[in-house]
C-alpha cells in the first residue's frame, strides 16, 4: 500500500510561524476565564447525561495506566509512530510490571462492555484522561488528552452505514443542545461576529471528498468542503486506500472497521464504517475535529486490516485473541474531544483556553501577542 507520509501523518508536523499566521488577529474572548470555566462544566455535566439518554451508556471508571502486554493501548494511527508514555511499576516485584498511560482507551471500553455485562443496546461511557506526547502542540494539539469515550454494544444487523448515521445524529444533536444551553447562560455567545451552530450534519464519503478535490491533499480537501457545502460534516470511510491509491487518513487496523463493503456509487466501491465528525471553526477559519468514531472489526475485518498494515503479529496479544475467539461483543464507539468541544462551543482560538496543559514558550509567545489568555 502506497504511504503519503507527508499528508498522513497527521499531528506533529508544524512550525510555530505557520502558526502565528493562523490564529486570529483582533481576537476577543467573550467569556474572561471564570465564567468560561462555568461554561465549561455546564457543557460537560450536560453532554455526559444526555450523551448517555441518547445512546442508552452509563458512565464507568476507566484506567489511566494499561499493562503493555495486554495490547489494549490505543496506536492512534497505523505505523506506531506516536508511541505512548511508559514504565516500570510495582513496588517489591521481581519483575516490574511494564505499564503505558493511555492514548485513549478505545479497545479498553470493547472488553469493558463484557465485564459490565452491556446487552446489546447498552453500552458506557468514560470521562478519559491521556497522554499524546509526539503531537506538534498548536491551537488545537495538546500533549494531554479529554474525551468522552464511548462504546456500546450492537448486533450484527447493526453493522451497517445506515446505523452508524443514526448514532451519528444522536451525537450531533447532544453537542449542538449543548452549545444552545451554554449561549442561554451567557448570551454573549450569541453573537454576529460567528454563524450559528449548524442544526444538521452533512455526510459524504472520503471517496467523495476526493472526486470533488481531487489534487488537494486530504486536509485541504476537509477545508473546502467545510467551507463550500457543509459547516458541520460526517466523512465516513477513513482508512481504506481511496482511488488515488492512498487512505483519507492512516487508522489503527484493530478497532474501526475500515475494510467492510459499504454502498456502491456510479460503479465504485465505498468501504468503511467508521468516520469523523468536523466542523468549521469561525474563530480560527480552520477546519475542527469534534469525533472519531466507527463500528468495530469483527474477526475478519480484523485480520484483513493487520495484514494490510503488516501488523498481523498483534494477533498474538490478549485483546486480538479475544475478538479471534468472540469473546468480547460486536461493538460501536467513539471518543468525542472534550476541550475541541468546549473550544468550539465557547467560540475560542486556542485549546489552552479551556484546559491547563504545558505550552512551549514560543507558543506563549505568540498567544499573548494575539491577546489569547492560555491555561498553564
Amino acid at each position: 500500500m502506497k504511504d503519503k507520509k507527508s499528508d498522513l501523518a497527521g499531528p506533529g508536523i508544524g512550525n510555530y510561524e505557520e502558526l502565528k499566521n493562523i490564529l486570529p488577529i483582533g481576537y476577543e474572548q467573550l467569556l474572561p476565564p471564570k465564567e468560561r470555566a462555568k461554561a465549561i462544566y455546564a457543557i460537560k455535566n450536560y453532554i455526559e447525561e444526555n450523551l448517555c439518554k441518547e445512546l442508552n451508556l452509563q458512565m464507568v471508571p476507566v484506567p489511566l495506566i494499561v499493562d503493555k502486554d495486554s495490547g489494549v493501548n490505543d496506536y492512534l494511527d497505523r505505523d506506531g509512530s506516536r508511541t505512548p508514555v511508559q514504565f516500570p511499576c510495582g513496588l517489591g516485584l521481581e519483575v516490574p510490571i511494564q505499564a503505558q498511560v493511555v492514548q485513549a482507551a478505545t479497545k479498553w471500553k470493547r472488553i469493558a462492555l463484557k465485564e459490565f455485562g452491556c446487552a446489546a443496546g447498552e453500552g458506557i461511557c468514560t470521562d478519559m484522561r491521556a497522554i499524546r506526547k509526539d503531537y506538534f502542540l498548536d491551537h488545537d494539539h495538546s500533549s494531554y488528552v479529554d474525551q468522552w469515550d464511548w462504546e456500546r454494544t450492537i448486533t450484527s444487523e447493526d453493522r451497517n452505514l445506515d446505523f452508524l448515521k443514526e448514532v451519528v445524529r444522536k451525537i450531533w444533536k447532544v453537542i449542538r443542545d449543548a452549545g444552545l444551553k451554554a449561549q442561554e447562560m451567557y448570551p454573549q455567545l450569541r453573537t454576529n461576529k460567528y454563524p450559528d451552530i449548524p442544526e444538521e450534519l452533512a455526510f459524504l464519503h472520503a471517496e467523495e471528498i476526493l472526486d470533488m478535490y481531487p489534487d488537494l491533499p486530504r486536509k485541504e480537501r476537509e477545508t473546502r468542503v467545510l467551507l463550500e457545502k457543509a459547516p458541520a460534516l460526517f466523512i465516513a470511510g477513513i482508512g481504506w486506500p481511496l482511488k488515488d491509491g492512498y487512505p483519507h487518513e492512516l487508522r489503527a487496523a484493530d478497532y474501526d472497521d475500515w475494510a467492510t463493503e459499504t454502498i456502491k456509487k456510479n460503479g465504485e466501491q465505498f468501504h468503511g464504517l467508521n468516520g469523523d465528525i468536523l466542523v468549521w471553526n469561525p474563530v480560527t477559519k480552520r477546519r475542527h475535529e469534534l469525533s472519531s468514531m466507527g463500528i468495530r472489526v469483527t474477526k475478519d475485518t480484523l485480520r484483513l486490516q493487520l495484514r494490510m498494515s503488516e501488523q498481523e503479529d498483534f494477533l498474538r496479544l490478549p485483546y486480538h485473541k479475544a475478538i479471534l475467539k468472540d469473546e468480547i461483543p460486536l461493538s460501536i464507539g467513539g471518543g468525542i474531544g472534550q476541550s475541541r468541544t468546549y473550544m468550539y462551543l465557547l467560540r475560542c482560538a486556542h485549546l489552552g483556553e479551556v484546559s491547563v496543559a504545558v505550552w512551549p514558550d514560543k507558543l506563549k509567545q505568540i498567544c499573548e501577542e494575539k491577546n489569547i489568555n492560555v491555561l498553564y
